[in-house]
């Protein structure tokens, strides 16, 4: 019997290779050698009799006909998922792939630890976590969940707010020494930013508004550190560099413990309420309503922990400033 030119395994294979970028991380992915990945891969494309992959010395790209089988590799395989949950799966048991996207920073601190253990609780999930420094389209189907910060401006997609997120205006106390501190937007032209380049976020603009419903006011700043990393930000900020606008998520515990001062506090910037963002088609898959139920309930949690530290902190600073 003549072997099929394309099998179900290729499928996974592919969808998994394209995603890890490079053939020798598809290979610690898929816990093999990466001579057997570069085999596996040439015998797919043999019998396809098309190229699948431009090979080069650092790093690979699809072909035209490469980008076909993955973008119907990664329908069948939901597809074929979505089968398995319905006819064997139930919400209590949910299984199989999630593939979940954050940015960075927020992955690497929040993500991570919540991952671990929604993974103790469903371990039939396999979950792939993807961190990025721009999140991905939203028409893109790499992904299951993704978290984003503030509404998505797709309606073709769901979305569920699962944490309330400001950006807040901050400085440490050495750079306010040295420069002053701002009371009013416009004196923020005369300070040095640290700006951070993420997605398609104006670069070097802020927009505060006084209250609710406050006129906007729109400020181009200046400074002589940018970066794409919120983490590298931060550090820089408390070093004492600039001033830094950053998620109040990122920043409450040094808010909490006077390494970082709030400025400009009467003032709201745009708000940044954390999201998690799926496709339609995915409102039925019970492994995605259940990580999203999972996350609203975690971030819950987390905002307790969050104001019980911020306000024993803010005691503890009280008192040692009555001592004095």
């Amino acid at each position: 019997m003549m072997e099929p030119r394309l099998q179900a395994s290729d499928l996974g294979f592919f969808a998994a290779l394209a995603m890890s970028g490079s053939l020798s991380a598809a290979a610690r992915e898929l816990r093999i050698t990466t001579a057997a990945v570069s085999k596996r891969l040439s015998h797919m494309e043999s019998r396809l009799g098309v190229s699948l992959v431009n090979r080069t010395t650092r790093r690979m790209s699809l072909t035209v006909e490469g980008e076909v089988v993955l973008r119907h590799a990664r329908s069948i395989l939901a597809e074929m998922s979505e089968l398995e949950q319905q006819l064997g799966a139930n919400r209590a048991n949910p299984s199989g792939l999630l593939r979940v996207n954050a940015t960075l920073g927020f992955g690497r601190s929040h993500m991570g630890p919540i991952i671990s253990r929604f993974s103790r609780q469903y371990p039939a999930v396999d979950v792939q976590l993807q961190l990025s420094v721009d999140p991905p389209s939203l028409s893109d189907d790499a992904y299951d969940v993704c978290i984003r910060f503030g509404p998505p401006p797709d309606s073709r997609v769901i979305s569920h707010k699962i944490a309330s997120n400001q950006r807040l205006l901050c400085a440490a106390p050495s750079y306010l020494a040295q420069h002053g501190e701002p009371l009013t937007p416009s004196e923020l032209v005369r300070h040095n930013f640290i700006s951070i380049r993420q997605g398609g976020e104006a670069y070097g603009v802020i927009k505060l508004a006084r209250g609710r419903a406050g006129k906007i006011e729109t400020i181009k700043t200046r400074g002589n550190l940018t970066t794409n990393d919120g983490g590298i930000a931060v550090q820089w900020a408390l070093e004492g560099h600039g001033i830094l606008l950053r998620a109040e998520w990122d920043i409450r515990s040094y808010l909490a413990r006077g390494e970082l001062v709030q400025l400009l506090a009467p003032y709201r910037t745009p708000d940044a309420d954390i999201y998690a963002v799926y496709p339609a088609q995915q409102k039925t898959s019970a492994r995605v309503r259940v990580f999203v139920d999972f996350l609203i309930e975690a971030f819950k949690k987390k905002v307790h922990v969050l104001t019980d530290h911020l306000q024993d902190s803010s005691l503890t600073l009280a008192r040692n400033d009555e001592k004095r």
